[in-house]
């Protein structure tokens, strides 16, 4: 009588007789979305900035969305500053330049207040050293947090009423 052994032998050769078939068709494969577009990246930023995240040029693509998001600001508002004075400007007091909802409730004056501060922080602490340090280096996931981020604003402006 064969041992289990033996008989695993038997099956290991039998099977290794046997001809190899290939699939019949190799599947498709699924074509990848750009970084993007599964990160959802606001379409209205200019076309540059998906150029330079392509070209690898990660810091002065952030610097060009930052940009962009800063005038925009400024053209809503008609402040001719820019970065964090601009957006502390545009977004202060009890009849903000940049008015993000009614500023009735409690809570609708401390979300408008709040705004006010992401904005300003984000030229401030995002934007300026991108804009000004030439030695900084970002790499893709870190460009594309940071083009979330404006996206975000972007997107939270045109909920205000802002096109």
């Amino acid at each position: 009588m064969p041992s289990s052994l033996e008989k695993f032998e038997a099956i290991a050769r039998a099977l290794a007789q046997l001809p190899r078939q290939e699939p019949a068709t190799q599947p498709a494969a699924l074509p990848s979305l750009h970084p993007f577009d599964s990160r959802n990246i606001h379409p209205g930023l200019p076309a540059k900035v998906k150029n330079l995240f392509d070209d690898g040029h990660f810091p002065e693509a952030t610097s060009l969305a930052f940009k962009f998001l800063d005038k925009k600001i400024s053209k809503i508002s008609g402040i001719e500053k820019s970065g964090l004075k601009l957006m502390m400007d545009a977004f202060d007091g009890a009849t903000p330049k940049v008015k993000l909802n009614a500023l009735v409730t409690t809570s609708e004056i401390d979300e408008q207040q709040g705004y006010r501060f992401i904005f300003a922080g984000g030229m401030q602490g995002i934007r300026n050293p991108r804009a000004h340090e030439p030695t900084i280096v970002d790499d893709p996931d870190i460009c594309l947090d940071h083009l979330s981020f404006v996206s975000m604003l972007l997107r939270r402006l045109e909920q205000g009423g802002y096109k």
